[in-house]
């Protein structure tokens, strides 16, 4: 995002002006699109769960590499075609667009498919291991003419849109430090997802990606990137805490963690004011304007708070139903960009995934 102008007037300019309105559209009145579903696991569940609540998007088929768990998945949901191979579900004529769900290792060889396939992708977050397939990817679907986009839920919430604004107008006058955390306490695991290499386990792509991608959207791209941590037990990185700087001078001050559970929160300070964002930042919710003096001059609540992951779905519907082949919200240049933050972290850590 460009570096918002600064406001005209004196520090307490802030004081006078409340918090602006969302602009984002209801996912219900988002274009339904067929869609496709990828790996059949948790955040599958949550995203189908959500799109069936709160949309009318229409999920005609899953896929999973065990046939009985994409008929179990099916028959929880309604879906109508459950098969034994994500080829299946590419080949599926009903599907417009494929949501990828699997683990991080595994989300490039699944997006190029369906790329290869000419079908639109929404992939999870983080949307590669690396920069390196995340740039492959984006080349494939610009060639083949699909739409594609990161499910980085975050940027697409009402609460985000508010942040937005408030950067665009200037309200908080320039600024000077953003700091987000995501930490979660993982019983240690060898065979739990988030401690396997293979899998691009760790604190990092799960959980950092979100502080990360936070700090680059409010920044802009970085002009410098620092990173001390610790790995786990299996080598994977399991804390990291980095300093980032804007080109304009301001800093980022990030953190992640499988250790601990952590307040989750962020924050942008500026030097006229700051806005909060509570816990769970990244998830639908309240956020504050704060002045120098520390009085809550307004606060935004969200008016839902479950079911987020629609509001992704639905941006993705409006886009392909528009023609374009990606998101104004979350664009791929910005992705790459992230990805490539995400392995100068993983740089400074030492952690390197195996077939890298």
């Amino acid at each position: 995002m460009p570096q918002p102008h600064q406001a005209d007037g004196p520090a307490q300019h802030a004081a006078g002006r409340p918090l602006p309105a969302p602009r984002t559209p209801s996912p219900r009145d988002a274009p339904p699109l067929n869609w496709g579903v990828i790996a059949p696991g948790g955040i599958a569940g949550s995203f189908v769960d959500a799109l069936r609540t709160h949309t009318e998007q229409r999920v005609v088929a899953v896929g999973s590499r065990d046939p009985e768990r994409a008929r179990a998945f099916a028959d929880r949901f309604g879906i109508p075609a459950a098969y034994g191979s994500y080829a299946e579900v590419l080949d599926d004529q009903r599907v417009d667009i494929v949501y990828i769900a699997s683990p991080h290792s595994a989300h490039f060889a699944q997006a190029l498919q369906a790329i290869e396939a000419g079908r639109h992708v929404l992939v999870e977050k983080a949307f590669t291991r690396n920069a390196r397939e995340a740039e492959q990817l984006i080349e494939a679907a610009r060639e083949r003419g699909v739409f594609l986009m990161e499910a980085m839920w975050t940027r697409f919430l009402p609460h985000i849109d508010v942040v937005r604004q408030v950067l665009e107008s200037g309200l908080l006058g320039e600024v000077r430090t953003v700091a987000a955390d995501h930490g979660q306490f993982m019983n240690p695991d060898a065979a739990h997802r988030l401690f396997a290499p293979e899998l691009a386990g760790g604190a990092l792509l799960d959980l950092g990606v979100y502080p990360v991608s936070f700090a680059s959207m409010v920044l802009g791209p970085f002009a410098s990137l620092t990173a001390v941590g610790e790995k786990a037990f299996t080598g994977v990185d399991g804390q990291a805490s980095i300093v980032v700087t804007s080109e304009s001078g301001a800093h980022g001050v990030l953190n992640t963690t499988l250790f601990a559970r952590t307040p989750t929160t962020a924050s942008i300070s500026g030097t006229y004011a700051r806005l909060e964002i509570e816990g769970d930042f990244y998830a639908p919710a309240t956020v504050r304007l704060i002045s120098r003096e520390r009085e809550v001059l307004d606060s935004y609540v969200p008016a839902q708070r479950d079911g987020g992951l629609c509001y992704e779905a639905a941006e993705a519907a409006r886009c392909v139903a528009a023609g374009r082949l990606e998101s104004d919200l979350m664009p791929l240049d910005e992705t790459l960009r992230v990805m490539r933050a995400l392995d100068e972290i993983r740089r400074d850590l030492g952690v390197a995934y195996p077939g890298e």
